[in-house]
């Protein structure tokens, strides 16, 4: 097939495919600049980039700074574009947002959480707003109330489906039932709502599908349903420039379907991870120790957590997969090798163009 190219306001790429955020210290300058390089769209997460120690006691100033340092360092690796990825969920994020703007990002995406208000903290137009749904009702409830209240509608949206990795806008039975909230069955429903805001604000709304998306036969079938591009994140962490540990990477090469598993997250969500050693002691013993200085997420209320979110995803960036959470997409599981970016892409090219 031919690849239509992907646009995002002014912005345009050859391949559709935009590479997912992915937290803590997954998804960094290397890996977005490298995505952004081969023709994609690369993310930088925001989520848990400041020294450890030193934010313990100016955690909003050191997450503030971490996020200007990684934003300049992928600026100095590629003209390509590349999206910044908001957790709503962080008690920091409008800082965080205000200061990627400042920084020059011209991507927005958001995420765990409503973003009814982002238009007012970004209202420059040349700043293109991106929320994260999982239905056609949550698009339907931001896209009114932007257009309502600023006259604005989303530059883009991402609607991740029940097997995408990490947190998910989905309930627990619901995930105990993901073919009926397939993307298959949630995409038409998200493109006719989006239709109204389209013709009303004559402008493109490009919806990018994601969760599960592995190879270029599931990028076809997408792109046949309406969408505009595909949102892949488990598929790159198994790259060289991916700046987690090898022992992160080769969690995911030894994992097999059946290690793949929903858990709940001091967040308030569920998510998807790799069951290791972490979430078995935490299932044995149902609370792990938690001291918590940062209040880093306003939904996590650490007297009553069962474990620190952030401490654990990043002793798993680090190495010690053993004693952290390695968050994953359904089909982790099928990744047997380590490739570079550039390869990885131009196989996904190669398959979509044979189909």
């Amino acid at each position: 097939m031919k690849i239509p190219k992907l646009q995002i306001g002014s912005i345009t790429v050859e391949i559709p495919i935009v590479q997912g955020g992915m937290g803590v210290r997954v998804s960094l300058s290397s890996l977005a600049s490298a995505v952004a390089n081969a023709g994609g769209i690369g993310t930088l997460s925001s989520i848990g980039l400041g020294d450890f120690v030193a934010s313990l006691s100016e955690y909003e100033r050191i997450s503030r700074e971490a996020l200007e340092l990684e934003i300049q360092k992928v600026k100095k690796m590629t003209a390509g574009p590349v999206a910044v990825n908001f957790m709503g969920a962080l008690s920091n994020v409008n800082d965080l947002i205000v200061t990627a703007v400042a920084e020059g990002i011209k991507i927005i995406v958001f995420g765990a959480g409503l973003p009814t208000a982002l238009p007012e903290l970004v209202p420059d137009p040349a700043v293109n707003l991106v929320p994260i749904v999982s239905s056609a009702r949550v698009a339907e409830l931001i896209l009114r109330v932007w257009d309502k209240r600023y006259g604005r509608t989303a530059d883009g949206l991402i609607l991740e489906g029940p097997l995408a990795g990490g947190h998910l806008g989905f309930s627990k039975a619901q995930l105990a039932q993901p073919q009926e909230f397939s993307l298959e069955r949630i995409l038409p429903g998200l493109l006719e709502v989006v239709k109204g805001y389209e013709d009303k604000h004559g402008r493109k709304i490009p919806v990018i599908a994601g969760g599960g998306i592995f190879d270029g036969r599931d990028i076809a079938r997408m792109l046949r349903l309406g969408a505009s591009g595909v949102q892949m994140a488990t598929r790159f962490v198994c790259t060289v420039e991916c700046d987690v540990s090898a022992e992160f990477k080769q969690a995911y090469l030894d994992a097999k379907e059946a290690d793949i598993v929903i858990i709940d997250s001091p967040v308030g969500m569920p998510g998807r991870a790799i069951r290791n050693d972490f979430i078995k002691e935490l299932e044995a013993k149902g609370k792990l120790p938690v001291m918590c200085p940062y209040r880093c997420l306003t939904a996590c209320k650490a007297d009553h957590a069962n474990y620190c979110i952030a401490k654990v995803l990043l002793n798993s960036y680090l190495g010690d997969v053993d004693n952290g959470l390695i968050f994953c997409g359904q089909n982790a599981y099928r990744i047997d090798k380590i490739v570079t970016v550039k390869e990885l892409m131009a196989e996904l090219v190669s398959e979509l163009e044979a189909l």
